[in-house]
């Protein structure tokens, strides 16, 4: 199990590795990085958000503190010290909560320029890894186009494949039918088979035709025959001179011997 685990992990890498582009990848995680830095931005707005909230809050609640005690110097003026009491006393209340606001208030600014910070950084890597991408995305479209002219030329793409294959498959097919016509020529000529057009010799022609063929040889053959006869008919005919002039003269010779008899 744990081996088929293994080999079925490598094929699904295998082919999603052949399925990825790396265009499509860095795509991708520049549009990751973008979303992040947007919730980052979204966080910092929050941040402001609050505080500013808070700041409002905080406006409020001095406004009513001044307030109070504007009215507990009434009430003390007029004589009613109990009322300014009661005043001083909700003022330091609402002083308590200004004061805890105040708190939130640092806390949340602090946070704010952290994020903002935070924000900037992440934006100037952005912006590092947006130009990252588009320099490795236009170095791999040119190693991609320069990969497959240099396929084209040395006849190993798919396409010039596909195409050299239909190329030699024509060719067989050509010599195929070159062949069978040739063969059906031949066999039309010795008459092996008929032509329903009416074009071929019947077979009494196909026969004169062969007769005339074997004629031809035996008068050529005849001929170098005569021409080596007459080579040695020449050299015969040569000796015969020869003794055709022997001949004469010891016939010559023969009367003058009667004569002087």
């Amino acid at each position: 199990m744990k081996r088929m685990g293994m080999l079925f992990r490598a094929k699904a890498n295998k082919a999603l590795d052949r399925a990825e582009d790396p265009r499509e990848t860095l795509d991708y995680s520049y549009q990751k990085q973008l979303e992040l830095l947007q919730k980052v931005r979204r966080g910092v707005a929050d941040v402001a958000t609050s505080r500013k909230r808070l700041e409002l809050q905080l406006n409020q609640l001095q406004g009513q503190s001044s307030k109070l005690e504007d009215q507990g110097r009434k009430a003390l003026a007029l004589g009613r010290e109990d009322l300014a009491r009661e005043a001083l006393s909700r003022r330091a209340a609402l002083q308590q909560q200004v004061t805890d606001l105040e708190t939130q208030h640092t806390t949340l600014q602090g946070e704010e320029e952290k994020l903002t910070l935070a924000a900037q950084r992440l934006q100037a890597k952005v912006d590092a890894f947006r130009t990252k991408k588009e320099t490795i995305k236009a170095t791999y479209t040119a190693a991609q186009a320069q990969t497959r002219i240099g396929e084209a030329f040395s006849g190993i793409s798919e396409e010039m494949g596909d195409v050299g294959l239909a190329v030699q498959r024509a060719e067989d097919k050509t010599q195929q039918l070159q062949a069978r016509a040739g063969a059906i020529d031949e066999l039309l000529a010795s008459g092996a088979l008929d032509d329903p057009t009416g074009t071929a010799k019947d077979d009494i022609a196909a026969e004169l035709d062969r007769l005339s063929g074997g004629s031809d040889v035996e008068l050529e053959l005849q001929r170098m025959k005569a021409e080596l006869a007459g080579g040695s008919s020449s050299s015969q005919q040569a000796i015969e001179g020869g003794a055709q002039d022997s001949a004469p003269q010891s016939q010559q010779s023969s009367p003058h011997k009667f004569d002087k008899q």
